[in-house]
C-alpha cells in the first residue's frame, strides 16, 4: 500500500526527536508498525492542515511524502483530525516552499480551510490574500481575525 501525504519537520528537516531526514531518501523502520507517541513507524497526514498541530508553523518545514509497506490509518474523532497514517517506510518526496503551502491553503474549503487558518501562522500579505479571496466568507474572516490577528472579539455577535 502507498499513501501520499504531508509531514512536518523542524526547519532543518529533523523530526521532533532530532533525527535528520533528507529529500529524495526513503527510510524504513524495524519491528511492528504502531500509531501513537509510543508507536513505531513514520507518522504523516493525508491533509496538510492536520500536520500543523505538531509543530510551530513559524519555524517548520512541510514535506510531501509517500508512506509505503505496512501503512495504517488513524482518525482522532475526539479532536477532529482525520486521515493520519503511520507507515513502515517513508519517502521524502519534496520540501514545500512557503508559496506552495499558501497555494494549498488558498485552495482548501470549509472546515479544512478553517483548520489551516487556525494552525498556520500567516504573514500580513498572506492574510490579505485570504481575506481577498474569501471576502464573502464571514466565518473564515472571523477565523482570520481571531487566530491570525488576535482579535478576541471576532466571534462575538454584533
Amino acid at each position: 500500500m502507498e499513501v501520499i501525504g504531508y509531514k512536518c519537520f523542524n526547519e532543518d528537516l529533523s523530526n521532533r526527536y532530532k533525527v535528520p531526514f533528507e529529500v529524495g531518501k526513503t527510510y524504513e523502520i524495524d519491528g511492528d508498525v504502531k500509531f501513537g507517541n509510543d508507536g513505531n513507524g513514520f507518522h504523516f497526514c493525508k491533509n496538510i492542515e492536520d500536520t500543523l498541530r505538531y509543530f510551530d508553523t513559524s519555524s517548520c518545514s512541510i514535506c510531501l511524502v509517500k508512506g509505503s509497506g505496512k501503512v495504517f490509518s488513524y482518525d482522532d474523532d475526539y479532536n477532529g483530525f482525520y486521515d493520519m497514517y503511520v507507515a513502515e517506510k517513508i519517502e521524502i518526496i519534496k520540501k514545500l516552499s512557503r508559496e506552495e503551502i499558501i497555494d494549498i491553503g488558498l485552495n482548501l474549503y470549509d472546515y479544512r480551510l478553517y483548520r489551516f487558518i487556525q494552525l498556520f501562522k500567516l504573514s500580513c500579505d498572506e492574510i490579505e490574500q485570504f481575506k481577498e479571496k474569501f471576502s464573502n466568507d464571514k466565518i473564515l474572516n472571523n477565523y482570520i481575525d481571531y487566530y491570525q490577528l488576535g482579535n478576541n472579539d471576532a466571534f462575538k455577535t454584533r
